[in-house]
């Protein structure tokens, strides 16, 4: 499809006057090889935690759409993102999730780099080479962008792409509330345990639109609700605020969205965890703690969101990172999931919310399950003729945007659809524009957010 095909293709795609999109986007095998380039070569890409690698000569193998990089941290503590492949055949240069090297060495004709990406050892330079290669050319691709924002490593590879903080604009304030310790202060957390990895036969935009703000499928964990796996074993999943709160759907600027609710009563956010003395008090204690530090700022219940284009995330326990990676077809997805806690919570605070971030989601999660459930065979259901003719509604809540003084964003009150339909409205823009100059250019004669 060429670029003149492309561009008159993606307005029927997205329809902004009817809020419906087609199912085209979740199942075509041409669109999803176009977005390799659109999207994900484009976009500012969560790597991973500092907590990772604490440690010179540290890495972690991470993912930046279907391309493996390696985060590795060098012998003067910078943090470097490299594209895991060798500039002579193309071989990974690194085959493990992560580990601790003096060097990264090709195991297929041995070139080894270092740990800043130079080039540094060639097998028979002198003899094959004649000492003629140029290594200082021939180092490791790195990445055009790099940031890191408490704790959290993000990279991009279009060095005209704007900075991380022009990216995400707005969303910092509710990804503050995601990596913030939990006593309000200022970062703080660490990634606990390992990274769940899991494939699904699925199209990750499914997966995206679900957390970035799909208040409405509660008829799909209704078996979960009716069971106590909550932190404080009471019912329901989570042990939501019984105080009152404002539910709420968050639209930003490039397609970032977050749905969460704003606190009305004075208890505890954080459950008072009753079959632990110790994880209760320090429940109890951050969450004072926090109303002191933050006074309305803590009134803040972010549930989760989505960061575009495939960084979802929980901001209440179990606080999670959820990347959905695009896995060789459009209907397949390798998702990724960090669990984070307070670097300096007690063992059994940390063991506790790891045990119930388990039960609760992940690929043995049981509101996950219900999950890739449905995005399954909604999927399948998709491809056929007559199934692939009828659009997807997003009409909920298309009149009622609002604004409030504490929350940033365009907002919908209780339910609403507006997330899902302003993060395919910016996917579409990138599909559509062949330089950010011209993405901006769509939005504005657009005049709208979405």
């Amino acid at each position: 499809m060429n670029e003149i095909m492309l561009k008159q293709a993606v307005d029927r795609w997205v329809n902004h006057e009817r809020r419906t999109v087609t199912r085209s986007i979740f199942v075509d095998e041409e669109l999803y090889a176009i977005e390799q380039e659109k999207i994900f070569a484009r976009c500012w890409l969560f790597i991973g935690h500092v907590s990772q690698v604490p440690k010179p000569g540290d890495y972690f193998v991470s993912r930046m759409g279907e391309e493996s990089v390696i985060m590795t941290r060098d012998r003067q503590g910078e943090i470097h993102v490299f594209l895991n492949s060798c500039m002579h055949r193309g071989m990974k240069v690194c085959r493990y999730d992560e580990g601790n090297t003096p060097v990264f060495t090709c195991p297929y004709h041995g070139w080894s780099y270092s740990l800043d990406g130079s080039l540094v050892g060639v097998p028979y330079y002198k003899d094959a080479y004649h000492s003629e290669l140029h290594k200082d050319e021939w180092g490791l691709v790195e990445v055009a962008q790099m940031a890191v924002h408490k704790g959290t490593v993000w990279a991009t590879w279009d060095k005209t792409a704007p900075n991380f903080k022009e990216f995400m604009g707005d969303m910092l304030y509710y990804l503050d509330d995601l990596l913030d310790n939990r006593d309000g202060s200022s970062a703080g957390s660490e990634v606990f345990g390992g990274v769940q990895k899991w494939i699904t036969p699925t199209n990750w935009k499914s997966a995206a639109e679900n957390r970035a703000g799909d208040g409405y499928h509660g008829i799909s964990h209704r078996s979960v609700d009716m069971v106590g796996i909550g932190p404080s074993k009471g019912q329901g999943r989570r042990d939501d605020d019984t105080g009152g709160s404002i539910r709420f759907n968050s639209l930003m600027d490039y397609g970032h969205t977050m749905m969460g609710s704003l606190q009305l009563g004075d208890h505890p956010w954080t459950p008072s965890l009753q079959h632990s003395k110790i994880a209760s008090e320090w429940s109890e204690h951050t969450y004072y703690e926090r109303q002191k530090l933050l006074g309305k700022r803590a009134r803040l219940r972010g549930s989760g969101g989505n960061a575009f284009p495939n960084f979802s995330f929980w901001c209440n326990q179990p606080r999670r990172i959820f990347m959905l990676h695009p896995n060789g077809s459009a209907l397949s997805s390798e998702f990724w999931s960090w669990f984070l806690v307070d670097a300096d919570a007690p063992q059994e605070v940390k063991d506790l919310m790891r045990h119930y971030g388990m039960r609760y989601s992940g690929p043995g999660g049981m509101t996950e399950e219900d999950d890739m459930e449905n995005w399954n065979y909604a999927a399948k259901a998709s491809k056929g003729v007559i199934a692939s003719r009828q659009p997807y509604n997003y009409q909920m809540g298309m009149n009622h945007i609002e604004s409030h003084p504490e929350l940033p964003g365009s907002l919908v009150y209780n339910m609403g659809e507006q997330n899902q339909f302003g993060m395919y409205a910016f996917w579409a823009d990138l599909m559509a524009s062949e330089d950010w100059d011209e993405v901006m250019s769509r939005r504005k004669k657009r005049g709208t957010l979405p």
